[in-house]
């Protein structure tokens, strides 16, 4: 990952059109009304094979209007984060002395700034994009989000302005793995049992830990990171700016770790913000375990753990390879059933497999059931290979990439997890061409 880059400006330039154009997805409003994006939104994209995180943020109003303080706050905290500063403004209005008093913020955070200028939607337009560099700035770059005009031109200027992906602080042998969830659940105190001492600060008000710890270690002769991170509870405009800072960390510290550890509330029902945090640990390719904490509060029955993972792959079934483990860190009760996973998920998580193997098992999921016709034509898999591990990926060589459904793509990860213990790992699958 290569670093953050924070949009931002006045309302109704396009902000949230450019985050939607850069990442690819509609995941920003788009309204005509100012002000409709109130909160900082987070995405991942790619551009000429770097990664890098983008932050759309509210627009900034200096005045004194409705969330004009919660607004300005928050843009604040993105711009302390972000390593590279785009400033969205309009073609059509000219420089205003909104844009200026904007531009006087920016620049006093001494970071890369760039001003994307939207809405040149025709060559007549481009010309004015000259009078914007009166505000001072040396980059200025004319694009428009509707149309997709100059935006090869703004990325790959983002791209040389953020900082080289910086290489891991640990030793390569050193196993990383984070704590999340939300706040309240235990995940300090369970930090707290697994290197028995107070390290971390433990208290039941939640939100206490705001910022992610790294805690380095030892066991069995192995080196490990646990990272206790910041409860990730769902946003509301009520919360102080500190709350909504701590997300992004925690965000982080998943991306860096090699395993992350969802702990939950066995006290309560599974919620939807659960849901949401184990849905974007698996959505960057992590390998997962499912802590069931407080599990010496829970009236059980013999069959109470069988109960209790049959619910939880029922309402999260996108982690239906994901060991869950019951414990009670508090009374440090089942803790090294943990401990003992990680060293299992992990191992799992570099396993390669020989290739001559693996076309085995593949070439016998093919012939027990050919993928439908597409278009007329029959799919083939020529070829498979693992390109890689953590997570493992695996190389299909088809006769067109392109038509595979994904139902049964994940019908030959069925069957790879059938013959290989891959427990705990996302499975990606890459498919190319037959000639390539």
């Amino acid at each position: 990952m290569r670093g953050v880059v924070a949009i931002i400006g006045r309302p109704n330039v396009g902000k949230s059109s450019l985050f939607n154009r850069i990442i690819g997805e509609r995941l920003s409003i788009t309204d005509d009304a100012s002000g409709v994006t109130r909160d900082r939104i987070y995405g991942k994209t790619s551009w000429l094979n770097q990664d890098f995180s983008v932050i759309d943020t509210g627009g900034i109003i200096l005045k004194d209007e409705p969330f004009s303080r919660e607004i300005r706050a928050q843009a604040e905290l993105a711009i302390d984060e972000a390593d590279v500063l785009v400033m969205v403004v309009d073609v059509r209005t000219g420089v205003i002395q909104e844009d200026t008093d904007v531009i006087k913020l920016l620049l006093s955070s001494s970071k890369p700034l760039i001003v994307a200028v939207n809405k040149v939607d025709n060559n007549e337009l481009m010309n004015d994009i000259y009078d914007f560099y009166s505000l001072g700035v040396e980059y200025v770059v004319g694009i428009s989000c509707l149309h997709g005009i100059g935006m090869g031109n703004l990325l790959d200027l983002i791209i040389e302005k953020l900082p080289e992906e910086q290489k891991s602080i640990y030793e390569a042998d050193v196993i990383k793995y984070c704590l999340i969830g939300q706040p309240n659940v235990g995940k300090s105190t369970l930090a707290n049992s697994i290197i028995g001492e107070q390290r971390t600060i433990v208290s039941d008000i939640p939100g206490t830990t705001r910022d992610s710890i790294d805690i380095l270690y030892r066991r069995n002769n192995k080196s490990y990171v646990v990272i206790d991170t910041a409860g990730i509870r769902k946003q509301k405009k009520s919360y102080e700016n500190a709350e909504k800072y701590s997300y992004l960390r925690a965000i982080k510290a998943i991306e860096r770790s090699d395993i992350a550890v969802l702990v939950l509330d066995g006290t309560k029902d599974l919620e939807e913000q659960d849901k949401r945090i184990a849905g974007y640990a698996r959505s960057v390719n992590r390998a997962m375990i499912i802590v069931y904490n407080k599990w010496d509060l829970v009236a059980k029955d013999e069959n109470s753990m069988a109960k209790i993972e049959k619910m939880l792959i029922t309402h999260m079934p996108f982690l239906s390879f994901v060991p869950i483990i019951f414990l009670s860190a508090f009374k440090k009760e089942r803790v090294h059933t943990l401990l003992d996973k990680i060293d299992e998920v992990y191992e799992n998580f570099n396993r390669r497999v020989p290739t001559s193997l693996l076309n085995n098992v593949l070439l016998d999921a093919y012939l027990l059931n050919p993928p439908a016709y597409f278009q007329g034509n029959l799919i083939k898999i020529s070829y498979s290979t693992q390109e890689d591990v953590m997570p493992p990926t695996f190389v299909l060589f088809v006769n067109n990439e392109k038509n595979m459904h994904f139902s049964y793509l994940r019908y030959l990860e069925n069957k790879i997890r059938e013959t290989f213990n891959f427990e705990g790992c996302p499975i990606r699958f890459v498919l190319r061409k037959k000639n390539d």
